[in-house]
């Protein structure tokens, strides 16, 4: 089973008002940001891709690359599997992520399956594949798949913002964090979105590098 799926913003208000209720801390962070921002994204091969191209550079440079690996048509799995890697390489991509992008077009993922498919299955399908760890699995369950009740404890922006919030005196490891994140359910995507949301606040405030 999916669980519920995250559509509208309507569903991150429901999210954040049963966190504020069973959390007072959640509560303090909901008020203090806001809105939380609902973020969805399309699923599919182009947005694993994307996230491979994004891995360890900037917003900026990604966006970059992906402009040009789109001027070159290399944004389809048909085409990428069919492409060297100098030809990948010749659009910007690193060696390694020229193998990955071609290990994600060649793996052959049914992406529609992949909308029913437990989370726990969606992460153990897409970490079989050279490039995708277990983080970017989660955060294309989260967003991509709007799965509500999925967290992902290696972010290092939500360890550092559950030390903030918590006032923790160090960033909880993610084992830690994923055993904190149990008492959110059913809303663990939505204390995701939570936690981003009051990080960016706190590090406005008080200057938090």
């Amino acid at each position: 089973m999916t669980g519920r799926i995250i559509h509208t913003e309507a569903d991150i208000a429901e999210g954040t008002a049963h966190l504020a209720t069973i959390c007072p801390r959640m509560a303090h962070a909901r008020d203090l940001v806001g809105e939380v921002p609902l973020r969805r994204r399309d699923d599919g091969f182009a947005a694993l891709m994307g996230a491979i191209v994004s891995q360890q550079v900037s917003v900026a440079a990604a966006r970059a690359i992906w402009s040009r690996l789109e001027e070159a048509g290399l944004t389809v799995p048909q085409i990428i599997a069919a492409t060297d890697e100098d030809g990948l390489r010749a659009a910007g991509l690193s060696r390694q992520k020229a193998r990955y992008v071609r290990a994600l077009a060649e793996a052959d993922l049914d992406y529609a399956a992949l909308r029913t498919a437990p989370t726990d299955e969606v992460v153990t399908t897409l970490t079989e594949v050279p490039g995708i760890g277990v983080w970017t699995a989660e955060i294309y369950a989260m967003f991509s798949l709007g799965r509500a009740d999925v967290f992902a404890p290696g972010d290092l922006a939500l360890q550092e913002s559950a030390r903030l919030l918590y006032d923790l005196p160090e960033r909880p490891k993610p084992a830690a964090l994923r055993a904190m994140a149990a008492d959110w359910a059913p809303w663990r995507a939505v204390a995701a979105r939570l936690l981003w949301a009051y990080y960016h606040v706190a590090k406005d405030r008080e200057g938090i590098a």
